[in-house]
């Protein structure tokens, strides 16, 4: 079993970020490692760019009419959880102030 330092498995790891067309399988032969010894190492540093695929773009930032859409959401979600824990909260003292 080979052993590489860790400034190798980084920069093997950069290496296929930089590439938005390659392949695990690829980088890893250009730098003649296994390819699941490669996998491994870019699972471990957080990569999670689906092989073979390009690195996604960056998207434009949202539009105010988005961003308040966005915010709405969040709000009916907060709202909707505490309605919930209200009714549960009613239906518990409900069933206290039964004799």
């Amino acid at each position: 079993m080979k052993h590489y330092p860790p400034e190798f498995k980084a920069n093997a790891v950069a290496l296929y970020e930089s590439r938005p067309g390659a392949t695990i399988r690829s980088v890893a032969a250009d730098l003649g490692v296994n390819p699941e010894t490669l996998r491994n190492w870019v699972r471990a540093a957080g990569a999670s760019r689906p092989r073979g695929r390009r690195a996604e773009v960056p998207t434009e930032p949202p539009t105010p009419l988005e961003a308040e859409n966005a915010a709405l959401r969040k709000k009916v979600l907060e709202l909707e959880e505490e309605r919930e824990i209200l009714r549960k909260a009613a239906k518990y003292f409900a069933g206290e102030t039964r004799w």
